[in-house]
């Protein structure tokens, strides 16, 4: 489902695969009086259709969507849409998986939990040409710099920690394949390099280390 309204002022598409989340946002940016919903997509394939048919100053994308999503889905805009802003709106708070948006090419980074006066000034700076991170999150990335750069998580690529994530959350090889839009045997061949990497002998040694790194939301 695409859904496209007429435009005016900051005009933004939200990308968000929950209905009860789009209309939410929906409602606090209708109070703005500067900044417009001028289309929604489900997915990254919907984003993707919505960028060639109508034109926006800003997409607010959540990080974990079906199919193409997350740091998938901002490296394909910056290749297509490189001048278009990225604003992440997500309920991860995890300082990792924010780096690794911003190092994709977001210009912002903003969690679900945040005050909606908090959200308005992230798309308006984000549109304007400049950069957000929520505040919480932008600390944890400078105190916790060290620290990090010693955690075997560091180590892994985006796919590898993209996958990371969605066997902690559960999800199968077959599953992941088809979220991600990618063969079952390049979903194995990542999964065992990242296994390697993380020195882990089952999924279950990864829900672990997930937990004791603060990296499941």
């Amino acid at each position: 489902m695409v859904t496209v309204w007429q435009n005016y002022m900051i005009q933004v598409l939200i990308a968000d695969d929950h209905a009860i989340v789009r209309g939410g946002i929906r409602q606090i940016l209708s109070l703005s009086g500067d900044i417009s919903v001028v289309a929604e997509a489900t997915d990254g394939s919907e984003v993707m259709a919505v960028l060639r048919q109508q034109s926006c100053d800003l997409l607010l994308m959540d990080m974990t969507m079906p199919g193409i999503c997350g740091i998938d889905l901002i490296s394909r805009i910056r290749s297509h849409w490189p001048e278009l802003p990225v604003l992440v709106l997500s309920m991860h708070n995890e300082a990792q998986i924010a780096t690794r948006a911003l190092r994709s090419g977001a210009s912002g980074y903003i969690t679900k939990d945040s005050d909606p006066e908090k959200l308005l000034q992230a798309i308006r700076k984000v549109a304007g040409g400049g950069r957000y991170i929520d505040p919480v999150l932008a600390e944890q990335i400078i105190f916790n710099n060290s620290d990090n750069e010693r955690s075997p998580h560091t180590l892994l690529s985006d796919r590898e920690f993209e996958i990371f994530n969605l066997l902690v959350a559960g999800l199968g090889v077959n599953d992941i394949a088809e979220r991600l839009v990618i063969s079952n045997k390049t979903v194995s061949t990542h999964k065992t390099r990242m296994m390697k990497k993380m020195q882990a002998g089952s999924v279950a040694d990864l829900v672990r280390y997930a937990v004791e790194h603060h990296l499941i939301p």
